[in-house]
């Protein structure tokens, strides 16, 4: 069983050592406050530079990639592959990278969409990218932290980039959930009485996802469908009861200025997907 590493103890640095344990690696783990390793069977290092020497596989799991730089010894990284668990850009992914290698390393970077109670189980996704060589070498180590991993291409900022998209979906969808609740309240409709009626709006959501995906993937838009100057008067119609009851307009006029210049550049009879190809 390979040796592993996990710099960063946190929730989700806790939870990383954890399934590592559970699956026989020996692991060795090192914190910057003591303290946070007490119910692991796990060798605790002194040092982070200890920490790495006692393993090939060395996962960082801390805040940014800022504090991963600034804790990962490089005397000790020469010849070790690092996984990046941090949060961040795809720019500050690829520095890292460059750095790594600069430093005598391979190198993958990582993101995890999941709950630190959910590592070690099938609910449990990761992105990976980087060289798929060396993901390979270590895919099976890697199993133990979730068994849906997917190896997202070389470009080690291909992962942070995944995650950025689907985060960008996740809480711009969330916004415009509380924001209604919040335009129902305004008008006397209570939200337990909304959910439903929400939840079977959205049912066409996924189809929808995938019918704008294949139309950029294609290069035609379509607008038979529902044309993006359609979509102009019901945002309009729907930004005239917000504003009616004193709410904050922000994010729906931020889209409507969006479907405004596509309308300005002569699309406003195309497919709203033309939005992302402008």
């Amino acid at each position: 069983m390979t040796a592993v590493t996990v710099l960063g103890l946190g929730p989700m640095g806790h939870a990383l050592a954890a399934a590592l344990v559970a699956a026989r690696h020996p692991t060795t783990v090192w914190n910057r406050t003591p303290g946070k390793d007490h119910d692991l069977d796990a060798a605790v290092a002194r040092t982070a530079a200890d920490a790495i020497a006692a393993s090939p596989l060395v996962i960082v799991c801390v805040r940014d990639y800022e504090v991963a730089r600034e804790i990962v010894d490089t005397d000790t990284l020469k010849g070790r592959t690092l996984v990046n668990l941090s949060g961040g850009s795809p720019q500050q992914a690829r520095a890292l990278a460059a750095w790594a290698a600069d430093h005598g390393a391979d190198y993958l970077d990582g993101v995890i969409m999941a709950p630190p109670e959910a590592i070690g189980g099938p609910e449990a996704a990761l992105f990976y990218s980087g060289q798929h060589e060396v993901y390979a070498a270590h895919r099976p180590t890697l199993a133990a932290l979730g068994e849906n991993a997917t190896h997202v291409g070389e470009d080690p900022g291909r992962a942070a980039a995944f995650d950025a998209a689907l985060q960008d979906l996740l809480w711009t969808s969330m916004s415009g959930a509380v924001h209604a609740f919040a335009l129902a309240r305004a008008e006397n409709i209570d939200a337990t009485e909304l959910a439903g009626h929400a939840k079977a709006l959205l049912g066409f959501f996924p189809d929808m996802i995938d019918q704008l995906a294949g139309q950029l993937a294609a290069g035609d838009f379509p607008g038979d469908g529902g044309p993006i100057s359609a979509a102009a008067a019901a945002m309009d119609h729907v930004l005239s009861t917000i504003r009616a009851n004193g709410l904050d307009n922000g994010v729906l006029s931020a889209a409507r200025a969006e479907v405004q210049r596509a309308i300005d550049a002569g699309r406003g009879s195309d497919g709203f997907a033309r939005l992302a190809a402008l």
